[in-house]
């Protein structure tokens, strides 16, 4: 039996969790197994940020036993399900029943529980790679359990369900999704049979509750290559019911100029090209639904091809109820409106002739988003035409000047001496005049020049020191 101990030391933490949970069931005579991703993670090396664990016996005894341990004072209980989790500050602990479940068909939550042996819990697990445990006994610590190949799946990349895949997904449709976030997430490839059985169970993922729905798009979305997992739930036909607004961009054409693919693949590019640039979740999720729109608006002009006018505003609007439906926070849904409705506002302004204050209104539209804002629109150009990319791309970085220029010209006039010229004229007995101007403009000069500290002190100790150089021309002045 292959034994993991090696591998585990490498995460020290969660070594030392595992030690004192193996030695505490060693203490009270009980079976306990880390299970689940965690068995994954630490086979292929990916980082681990929470420990599942397993007890054949009470897992919510268990669990409080361990967090007295761990020094953890309270514990969440989930009584129905014989789970609990412990909010271990150094990292956080599930630990559960070896269980069976058995669902009613209309919903994704147990009817009964059983409680089980360590197969029969392994074996209702979505995925075999996701189906293998640990044996954290002092005398076994480390030991593999793989009942159902699961390291095979791991070294074929290859997405199976321990049972048949229509039980699997039927009792549970959520695990269709987590299919295609998996295959986006470790670039696995999903099993024939188990793709076949997500198109037959497609439509029970409406079961599911929307924030669940929601997190596990996030979670693709969050993967290196999102549209790996987009592409799964189009073509099982699935994203028609978690995404209806994304699935309608699919087999619709649009000018070849701008874009040589359909909205769909167009989108999924976009979406791709943004996660190259950044892990920021909010901004990939901007550009799957900057062009929402373009189904509903899409036309066929005489003289311009196919348009989509409006689209920009009208997505913004969509996005309202779509955010509603998908119970997104209000600080998303916000900034999702936003780069929707401004996403075609800074190519227009690569035009010869545009003046400061379009570049302003931009710039004030955008507010903080406004990076954000111009990483989408460069992630936006997926033609293939490199003279078109070339082209689109210089008018992006002329936008980028204009913006510079606008806001170092406006920081200029903004600026101003410290020492204003009513206290100048106070202070030495003037009048209004150029004499004036040119005092304040010698102590804007020091602080521009870093002679002197942009502070009213120091510009008032300069101007003590300077005066005597005007001192001439006050004496004309006063005679």
């Amino acid at each position: 039996m292959t034994n993991l101990k090696d591998l585990i030391t490498r995460y020290r933490i969660v070594y030392e969790t595992l030690i004192t949970a193996g030695n505490l069931g060693a203490g009270k005579g009980l079976e306990i197994y880390v299970v689940g991703g965690v068995v994954r993670d630490i086979l292929i090396g990916r980082p681990i940020n929470e420990i599942d664990l397993m007890v054949i016996g009470d897992g919510i005894e268990f669990a409080r036993d361990l967090a007295t341990e761990l020094g953890v004072h309270k514990i969440v209980q989930f009584k129905k399900f014989g789970t609990a989790r412990i909010p271990y500050r150094r990292i956080p602990v599930e630990v559960a029943s070896a269980r069976t479940e058995t669902y009613q068909p209309d919903s994704r939550k147990p009817a009964e529980v059983r409680y089980t042996d360590l197969e029969g819990d392994l074996i209702r697990r979505d995925f075999t790679i996701n189906a293998m445990a640990i044996d954290l006994s002092p005398e076994h610590f480390g030991d593999l359990h793989d009942p159902y190949q699961g390291t095979l799946g791991l070294e074929q990349r290859l997405l199976i369900t321990p049972l048949d895949p229509d039980e699997t997904f039927s009792e549970d449709p959520l695990r269709m999704l987590r299919g295609a976030y998996f295959a986006a997430q470790l670039g696995c490839v999903i099993d024939d049979s188990c793709l076949s059985a997500m198109r037959c169970q497609a439509e029970r993922i409406s079961i599911v509750s929307p924030e669940r729905i929601t997190t596990e798009i996030i979670k693709i979305l969050n993967a290196p290559e999102p549209s790996i997992g987009l592409i799964i739930l189009q073509d099982v036909g699935l994203m028609e019911f978690v995404f209806p607004e994304i699935a309608a961009m699919h087999g619709m054409g649009q000018p070849k100029e701008w874009h040589h693919k359909d909205v769909f693949y167009h989108t999924l590019q976009v979406v791709d090209n943004v996660a190259q640039l950044t892990d920021k979740m909010e901004l990939r999720f901007a550009a799957l639904v900057h062009d929402i729109a373009k189904p509903v608006t899409r036309k066929i002009d005489s003289s311009q091809g196919v348009t989509f006018h409006g689209h920009d505003e009208l997505g913004g609007r969509m996005l309202y109820k779509i955010a509603r439906r998908m119970k997104l926070s209000n600080e998303l849904r916000d900034y999702l409106q936003k780069l929707t409705r401004l996403h075609l506002r800074p190519i227009a302004l690569a035009k010869k002739g545009v003046t400061d204050s379009a570049v302003r209104r931009l710039m004030l539209a955008a507010g903080d988003e406004i990076d954000d804002l111009l990483t989408l629109c460069r992630a936006d150009i997926t033609t293939k035409n490199p003279h078109l990319v070339k082209r689109y791309m210089g008018n992006f970085s002329r936008v980028e000047l204009l913006m510079q220029d606008v806001v170092e010209r406006d920081a200029m006039r903004a600026f101003q001496s410290p020492v204003h010229g009513d206290e100048i004229m106070e202070i030495y007995g003037l009048k209004e005049g150029k004499l004036i101007g040119k005092i304040k403009n010698a102590i804007e000069v020091a602080i521009l020049n870093g002679k002197i500290e942009n502070t009213y002190e120091a510009a008032r100790s300069y101007l003590d020191k300077i005066i005597p150089e005007y001192q001439a021309e006050i004496n004309n002045l006063k005679n």
